[in-house]
């Protein structure tokens, strides 16, 4: 087992490299990822897929919960971040991973029962109508899942999103084998042959073009835990479509600390039931975070779950802004604080350890995925 210094250093995994005060733009941290390698691979029975999909988790361990929870050793880190496959013809595979640090020089129980709303206060969310919005980046990015969730465009052919929209952390769910993403598209008129749909004021009609997933990847930290404790810091999940969508995607990034996010804020998109075939958009102050969480109070509800969570900050070495996507939006978990029940929703973040983990999955090349 490795030290515990050892392990700090691990869950850390890179030197926050922050701009000076006289740097007046909010600048993308530079890290040192570790790397995250296949190490074997068992093959599983064939799921069930007899789970019912939920579009919320709830949990009530909130941040002070989490932070008062021992560091994970070495090895139960290692086990969360082992991954199942599933495969589009119902196949399943289990693969152990191994966790490296290279130097810089290196290649080589229920909670409370709520409503369905997850509003605070006024509601804050914003409708995208027309294809000029709607199809162009970053709302582009945003997709729908056939479970009904929101995923996000992270390369040509992946899509970034939450687990528990495909496992409900026992059994994957009805529908996660014959699994499609939905791409919201403009609806043609009769003999338009693509052309401007309308001049009109009125908000075009819009559909969806559905492409089918040929695997997905969950971390076993979902599967083998649950949303009261240590599952929703994994809850995430990787799904590869069968061809190319075409679209402008939105790359990951590793999560810096609220306190250097620009305004303090985060932003996501999301296809929220309640206003079905739009697309909302939202924004809010993050209000607490943990090494793994993010805490906000942005407004929301089931059919959000999977959101990329994104902020724009400045690329030194590219020297130009940038878009990328450092968290997930998980769902609702209420807090006992202080005796006083308080709600949150809560987003995943892409900690170094993550980004190494979806980085690889996407590219197959640890080489790739270096710097986060």
């Amino acid at each position: 087992m490795a030290s515990l210094s050892t392990l700090i250093l691990l869950l850390c995994a890179a030197k926050d490299v922050m701009p000076s005060s006289s740097h007046w733009k909010p600048t993308w941290p530079s890290y040192r990822v570790p790397v995250i390698l296949p190490r074997s691979t068992l093959n599983l029975e064939k799921p069930q897929f007899d789970a019912e999909a939920r579009l919320e988790v709830t949990s009530p361990c909130g941040p002070e919960c989490h932070k008062s929870s021992p560091l994970p050793t070495y090895e139960e880190v290692k086990n969360y971040l082992s991954y199942e496959t599933l495969y589009a013809n119902g196949s399943l595979t289990e693969t152990e991973v191994g966790i490296y640090i290279l130097s810089n020089g290196g290649d080589g129980s229920q909670g409370k029962t709520r409503t369905k709303r997850q509003i605070y206060g006024y509601d804050s969310r914003f409708s995208i109508f027309g294809k000029d919005f709607l199809l162009n980046y970053p709302f582009s990015t945003s997709v729908k899942l056939s479970t009904g969730c929101t995923g996000t465009l992270v390369a040509e052919k992946h899509v970034l999103t939450a687990a528990h929209c495909i496992h409900d952390g026992k059994s994957y769910v009805k529908g996660a084998q014959k699994l499609r993403v939905g791409f919201l598209k403009p609806k043609l008129k009769d003999g338009s042959k693509g052309a401007n749909i309308t001049n009109s004021a009125m908000p075009e009609k819009m559909k969806f073009q559905w492409i089918r997933v040929k695997r997905t990847h969950v971390p076993k930290g979902w599967i083998k835990g649950n949303a009261n404790d240590i599952g929703m810091d994994y809850d995430y999940a990787l799904l590869e479509l069968k061809k190319p969508h075409k679209r402008k995607f939105m790359k990951i990034g590793v999560s810096p600390p609220a306190r250097h996010l620009p305004g303090g804020r985060i932003h996501f998109s999301g296809y929220d039931n309640d206003r079905p075939g739009n697309l909302v958009y939202r924004f809010c102050d993050v209000k607490d975070e943990t090494y793994d969480l993010l805490y906000q109070q942005c407004d929301a509800q089931p059919g959000a779950s999977g959101s990329g969570v994104y902020v724009r900050m400045w690329k030194r070495q590219n020297h130009k802004w940038e878009r990328k996507i450092i968290g997930i939006f998980s769902g609702h978990q209420w807090v006992d604080m202080n005796g006083t029940p308080q709600d949150f929703n809560v987003a995943v973040r892409i900690t170094p350890l993550k980004y190494a983990q979806i980085c690889y999955w996407i590219k197959g090349n640890y080489l790739d995925c270096r710097e986060g």
